[in-house]
C-alpha cells in the first residue's frame, strides 16, 4: 500500500470517528436525563423497591415541572457526587456535569413561569424579638423576656413560624411582662428600697474583662436599671489574700465609665482570715440604665525589681445594688421621653393627650398606621387606670401594658390585597416588607426611618430599598443577625452549657468558655459590617482575640482583656472551622469526634446532611475514649461494615482532618504520646490533608457552601422551612452572590430580592 493510500485510510477512519463523536456530543440533555436515570437510578429507586423512599419511575425531560420536587433532590446528589453510590456505575464527571447544568436550567426556567412563594403561617414573636421589640419602642435594654417560656426550634432555628405555639402560660407571662414593663417604663413603680446581686458571670480572679479598663482585673461589669432620682447602695463584695511586701491593691469602682471611687482594698487581721471583705458607697445617681464596673488596678500588684505586671489574686465576689432611697421622682429617663410625647395643659381634658400618646406607641409596635378601631380599646383601658391611680401617668401606664399584650404586637401576620382569590399570588405591602426586613436584620420592630417610607409606598423602590438595607446592615442592631442566625446555625448557643472534662482539660475555664463565643460573635458582627466575603467563614486569614484567648491558641502579640482583630499569617488556623467555639460543640466532654464533626460540616456548610444510621447498626467501641490512634482504629472497624460504611466514608474524612485540634480546641501534633493523622480521603478519591486541606476541599465546593449559606439565612428570614418550590430562589441567590464577589450584602440583597421574601400566596382556606 502507497503512502497516499495509507494516508487516504487514515483519514478515512479519522471521519468516521469524528462522525460517531458528533453524534455521541449531539446527544440532547433531556435524552441523557430518561438515559442517566434508566441506567444508573431506575434499579433503587423504582415503584417496587423505592430505596430511600424514592422512586423515578415515570420521570422524563417532558415533564420537570410535575416531578419537581424529585428532580430537585436528583440534582443535588448527582452535584455532590453522591449519587450513585460508590463502587456502583456511574455516568462520567462530564455528563454528569451536563446533567447538573440541564436540571438546574429547566427546574428554574419551570419556577420561573410558575412562581411559589409559599404561605407562612401566623408568626408569633420569640423570645429575642419581644426583648429587642421593647428595647427599640421603650429605650428599656434590659432582658424584658426572661419569664417568658422558652421557644420551641424548627429547621434549626427558633424564629420558624409553626412551631411558635402560644398556650395559657404564655398568655400569663405577656400579661405579668406587660404589666412589669410598662411600670418601669412609665415610672409608675413605687419607690421602695430593694437589693439586686450581680456576680461575675465570666472571668478569673487575675482575667482582663473586656469592657474595663486594660490595666484592671479580676473585675465585673453590668448593667441596672434605676428606676428613680435617689440616692443607691453599690457594695462590692471582694475575696483574695495580699502576698507578703505587696502593696495593698487599689478597687477602681466606676459609673458609665467615669470613676467614682478609688478604695484601698486592703483587710484587716479578721477579714484576711476570711479572705473576704465589703466595701459600701453611697451614689445620686439619676434615673435610667447605668454600666457599673469595679476592678483592681494591676500596678499596684508589681513588686519593686518586677518586669511584668501581676496581679496578688483579688477579684471582685460579687456586687450589690440597694436602693432608690430618699427618691426625688422617676426622672427624665429615655423611655419618658419616648412616652409622654404630649402633657395634658392645666384644666383641660387629658383624653386628646392620650390619644396622641397611645396613637404614637401603637403605630410603632403595630407596624402600621392605627385607626380609631385600634385606639378605643386603649383609652378605655387609660381610663380605668386613671381611676385606679392618682395620675395621668397611670392611665397611660394601664393602656400601655394592652399596648404590649395586643395580638397586633406579639403577632406577625402578612396582609393580602382585598378581594384576593384563595391560591392567588401577590407581591408583600411595603408595611409588610418593613416588618419583615426588620425582623430579619434587627430581630426587632421597624424604626420611624422604614415606618415612614413604607406609609408612603415608597419602600419597595429599588433605589430606596438598597439604601435602607445598606443603613439597616450599618446600624449596631444588626448585630442580632449574627447573634441569632449566626447563634443558631453554627450552634454557638450550645458554648455555654458544654462541659469538658475537667481533669483531662484542666486549662479550660470559664474566661475561655466566654472567650470562645465572643470571638466568633466578634468574627461574624465585623464580617457583616465592613461587608466581607462570604468565603471568609471558611478561610480567613484573621480572627478576633484577647490576651487569655491568644494565649491558648499560642499566637504573641496580644495582651489586654479586650478583643481586637489579629491577623493568622501561618498560622494553622483560618476560618470559623478553627474557632475553639465550633471545635468543642463537635467534640464530647472527653474527646474529639470525627464523626461529630465530619457530620457538622456536611449540615452546616455543604447542605448534604448524612441520613441517621440504620436499626441494628453497632455503636462505635468504647476503646476509642483513649487515644487519637485507637479512636481512628475504632472508626474503620466501624467503616468495616457496609451499613455503616456508606455515610461515614464522607464523614470521617472531613472530622479526621480537624484532628490536630483537641475537644476544647487546642492545638496539638500527638494525643497520649501517639501522633495525630490528621488526612484522609473522600468517597471520590480527593485527599483531605489536616484542616488547610479541609479549607481547600470546601473552598473547591463554594458553590455548595454559598448555597447551603443562602438557605440557612433564607430560612432564617422567612421564618419557615424551605421546600422544593423554594430550590430555584436558593440558586438564583446563589448566582448573584457569585457575580458580586461573594460580598455578605450582595447575600442579603438577594435574599430580599428572592421570590419567597417579596411574593406571597394567598392560603386556599
Amino acid at each position: 500500500m502507497t503512502f497516499v493510500q495509507v494516508l487516504a485510510c487514515v483519514m478515512a477512519a479519522s471521519a468516521v470517528a469524528g462522525q460517531r463523536q458528533g453524534q455521541r456530543a449531539a446527544v440532547s440533555p433531556e435524552a441523557m436525563l430518561e438515559t442517566t436515570i434508566n441506567r444508573y437510578c431506575l434499579g433503587c429507586h423504582n415503584d417496587r423497591t423505592r430505596t430511600a423512599d424514592l422512586t423515578l419511575a415515570g420521570v422524563s425531560a417532558t415533564n420537570v415541572a410535575a416531578h419537581a420536587p424529585v428532580l430537585e433532590k436528583v440534582l443535588q446528589k448527582v452535584r455532590a457526587g453522591e449519587m450513585p453510590p460508590t463502587g456502583r456505575p456511574r455516568p462520567d464527571a462530564a455528563s454528569a456535569a451536563n446533567l447538573v447544568a440541564w436540571l438546574e436550567t429547566e427546574l428554574d426556567r419551570s419556577a420561573a413561569a410558575e412562581p411559589n412563594p409559599g404561605a407562612p403561617a401566623i408568626h408569633r414573636l420569640n423570645r429575642a424579638e419581644y426583648r429587642n421589640a421593647v428595647r427599640d419602642l421603650l429605650g428599656l435594654d434590659l432582658d424584658h423576656a426572661r419569664d417568658l417560656p422558652a421557644d420551641d426550634s424548627g429547621y434549626g432555628f427558633d424564629n420558624i413560624s409553626d412551631v411558635l405555639t402560644v398556650s395559657p402560660l404564655h398568655i400569663e407571662k405577656y400579661i405579668a411582662a406587660a404589666r412589669r414593663i410598662s411600670r418601669l417604663a412609665a415610672g409608675t413603680v413605687t419607690p421602695r428600697p430593694v437589693v439586686e446581686k450581680y456576680s461575675p458571670a465570666r472571668g478569673t480572679a487575675n482575667e482582663a474583662i473586656d469592657g474595663l479598663p486594660p490595666n484592671e482585673r479580676g473585675g465585673i461589669l453590668f448593667r441596672h436599671h434605676f428606676a428613680f432620682d435617689a440616692d443607691y447602695s453599690v457594695t462590692v463584695r471582694v475575696r483574695g489574700r495580699r502576698a507578703p511586701g505587696m502593696p495593698a491593691p487599689k478597687l477602681d469602682v466606676r459609673v458609665d465609665g467615669k470613676r467614682v471611687r478609688l478604695v484601698d482594698a486592703d483587710f484587716d487581721a479578721q477579714e484576711a482570715n476570711q479572705g473576704t471583705r465589703s466595701f459600701e458607697l453611697r451614689l445620686p445617681l439619676a434615673a435610667g440604665d447605668h454600666e457599673i464596673a469595679a476592678g483592681f488596678l494591676t500596678e499596684y500588684g508589681k513588686t519593686e525589681d518586677s518586669v511584668t505586671t501581676v496581679t496578688d489574686g483579688y477579684s471582685v465576689d460579687y456586687v450589690l445594688v440597694g436602693g432608690p432611697y430618699e427618691a426625688t421622682g422617676p426622672g427624665d429617663t429615655e423611655s419618658r421621653r419616648r412616652i409622654f410625647v404630649c402633657r395634658p395643659a392645666v384644666g383641660q381634658a387629658e383624653e386628646s393627650c392620650a390619644r396622641q400618646i397611645l396613637t404614637s406607641l401603637a403605630r410603632r409596635v403595630y407596624r402600621r398606621p392605627v385607626t380609631a378601631t385600634d385606639i378605643d380599646p386603649l383609652m378605655t383601658l387609660f381610663a380605668m387606670g386613671r381611676a385606679d391611680g392618682t395620675s395621668f401617668d397611670d392611665g397611660i401606664e394601664m393602656a400601655l401594658s394592652g399596648v404590649l399584650v395586643s395580638p397586633s404586637f406579639l403577632f406577625r401576620a402578612a396582609s393580602g390585597p382585598e378581594g384576593g382569590a384563595p391560591g392567588s399570588i401577590h407581591r408583600i405591602s411595603d408595611l409588610d416588607l418593613a416588618s419583615r426586613l426588620s425582623f430579619f436584620l434587627w430581630s426587632s420592630i421597624p424604626d420611624d426611618e422604614l415606618l415612614v417610607l413604607a406609609e408612603q409606598g415608597r419602600l419597595g423602590e429599588p433605589g430606596v430599598l438598597e439604601a435602607q438595607l445598606t443603613r439597616m446592615l450599618a446600624d449596631p442592631k444588626a448585630r442580632a443577625l449574627g447573634e441569632n442566625f449566626g447563634g443558631q446555625w453554627l450552634q454557638l448557643r450550645n458554648v455555654a452549657d458544654w462541659a469538658p472534662d475537667p481533669e483531662r482539660f484542666e486549662q479550660f475555664d470559664e474566661a475561655l468558655r466566654y472567650a470562645f463565643q465572643r470571638e466568633t460573635e466578634l468574627f461574624l458582627e465585623y464580617l457583616i459590617r465592613e461587608d466581607r466575603s462570604v468565603l471568609e467563614l471558611i478561610d480567613a486569614d484573621y480572627t478576633f482575640l484577647n490576651e487569655r484567648l491568644a494565649g491558648f491558641y499560642d499566637i504573641e502579640g496580644v495582651e489586654g482583656g479586650y478583643f481586637r482583630r489579629v491577623p493568622l499569617d501561618g498560622a494553622e488556623r483560618g476560618g470559623i472551622l478553627t474557632h475553639g467555639s465550633v471545635l468543642m460543640v463537635t467534640s464530647y466532654p472527653t474527646r474529639t469526634s470525627p464523626v461529630l464533626r465530619g457530620k457538622w460540616v456536611l449540615e452546616n456548610l455543604l447542605g448534604a446532611p448524612p441520613p441517621p444510621p440504620p436499626p441494628n447498626v453497632p455503636a462505635l467501641s468504647d476503646t476509642a475514649e483513649t487515644s487519637a490512634g485507637s479512636l481512628r482504629e475504632a472508626l474503620e472497624a466501624h467503616r468495616a461494615n457496609p451499613a455503616c460504611g456508606v455515610c461515614h466514608s464522607r464523614l470521617d474524612p472531613l472530622g479526621f482532618a480537624l484532628e490536630n485540634f483537641d475537644a476544647v480546641g487546642a492545638y496539638r501534633t500527638e494525643d497520649d504520646g501517639v501522633p495525630v493523622e490528621a488526612s484522609g480521603a473522600l468517597p471520590d478519591g480527593t485527599a483531605v490533608n489536616g484542616s488547610r486541606g479541609l479549607r481547600d476541599v470546601l473552598l473547591s465546593r463554594r458553590q455548595e457552601f454559598v448555597e447551603t449559606l443562602a438557605d440557612r439565612l433564607l430560612t432564617y428570614a422567612l421564618g419557615r422551612g424551605l421546600e422544593s418550590c423554594d430550590r430555584p430562589a436558593v440558586r438564583v441567590i446563589r448566582r448573584r452572590v457569585e457575580a458580586e464577589d461573594y460580598r455578605f450584602s450582595a447575600l442579603v440583597a438577594a435574599i430580599v430580592d428572592s421570590v419567597p421574601f417579596r411574593l406571597r400566596r394567598i392560603p386556599e382556606s
